[in-house]
């Protein structure tokens, strides 16, 4: 896979914070901490890889399947959970890497920093201590890197996940610009922002996929973008970039 340059991460900004990346093969982490803490975050990143690529070794379903799929009893628990979050929403596990990932290895980084956030390819685990604002990247809408979601601290880890059927590599069915998804889960919520996606083709298919986030328990709050129109429901905070 080609390396494609993540220029929105020139947007990520928090001056009390220190920014650092980690990149091992697919896997690219933006991470914020109070401290750089990249040779930890780094061998992190090398178990979590390591667990998934020897798990799909020996089970190669678990990363062709575009449905949920069943896995063998001792799956590692990363792999466990991919799979239960994706089976809530019916989309095959792999939906849920790259949230598992930046999920994975930000609850192991809290015990060295209070505050931290793990982006991995649009897909966002918070722990914060003040209201921050994630921008939005959605290709061609001219809602693109003008407008953000105002998060507020919580007294747990939360996730903000986004899901393109234009932009990036990922798989999506559907064609919308951009699909957030605000959950505890950064899992849930990657999954989720993918079979949202999956939903919406044209613009009047933003209220089909509001309705269908509607159904998925476990989601704060969802963002539909397509073309130059949205749809928003749950405890979703617009504000300008």
């Amino acid at each position: 896979m080609a390396y494609e340059e993540r220029t929105y991460r020139n947007y990520v900004k928090a001056d009390n914070l220190v920014k650092f990346e980690v990149i091992e093969k697919e896997t690219d982490l933006l991470i914020l901490a109070e401290q750089n803490l990249y040779d930890k975050a780094l061998a992190l990143t090398l178990k979590y890889r390591t667990e998934l690529e020897s798990y799909i070794q020996r089970d190669r379903k678990f990363l062709e399947a575009l449905s949920p799929h069943r896995i063998q009893y001792d799956a590692p628990l990363i792999v466990k959970e991919m799979a239960s979050a994706s089976r809530k929403v019916r989309v095959g596990p792999m939906a849920a890497v790259a949230g598992a990932v930046a999920e994975f290895v930000g609850k192991d980084l809290r015990q060295f920093t209070d505050e931290i956030i793990v982006e991995n390819g649009g897909d966002i685990f918070l722990k914060i201590n003040q209201p921050r604002k994630v921008g939005i990247y959605a290709g061609a809408s001219p809602f693109s890197e003008k407008i953000a979601l105002e998060v507020e601290p919580r007294s747990k880890p939360f996730s903000v996940c986004t899901s393109s059927g234009t932009v990036g590599h990922s798989l999506s069915f559907g064609k919308a610009d951009a699909v957030v998804v605000i959950a505890e889960s950064a899992l849930l919520a990657d999954a989720a922002a993918t079979a949202i996606g999956n939903a919406v083709t044209e613009v009047t298919d933003i209220e089909k996929g509001l309705k269908f986030a509607k159904k998925i328990r476990g989601l704060d709050g969802v963002l539909i973008i397509k073309d130059d129109q949205m749809g928003a429901l749950g405890r979703v905070k617009i504000v300008p970039l």
